[in-house]
């Protein structure tokens, strides 16, 4: 089985680091890739991923908003969150909305 997987984050540098990773992989395909919520919503519904990596803090749609709206329009996602805040503020929220996991 082949993983689809979608990342976003607003830095372009690891969206890169992270596509360099996952490329080589025989079991994920990386089907879209964004830079802030909105794009990230948008290429989701289009692309029905598997996984969604993002990150929490992003201009514009970020964070727990995204992440409610992901949930609820491509249910079938699973939403994997990396990021390097690690506060309850930050936490709690996004598995609220979501999220099934955390890379800190």
């Amino acid at each position: 089985m082949t993983v689809r997987l979608v990342i976003v984050d607003d830095h372009p540098v690891v969206r890169d680091g992270l596509r360099g990773m996952f490329v080589e992989q025989a079991d994920l395909k990386i089907v879209g890739e964004a830079g802030d919520g909105a794009e990230g919503l948008a290429v989701a519904v289009r692309e029905q991923p598997d996984v969604v990596l993002t990150d929490l803090r992003m201009p514009g749609l970020g964070g727990a908003e995204f992440i409610g709206l992901l949930t609820a329009r491509v249910p079938s996602a699973r939403v994997l969150v990396l990021t390097t805040y690690d506060g309850d503020d930050d936490v709690l929220p996004a598995v609220a909305a979501g999220a099934i996991g955390f890379l800190l």
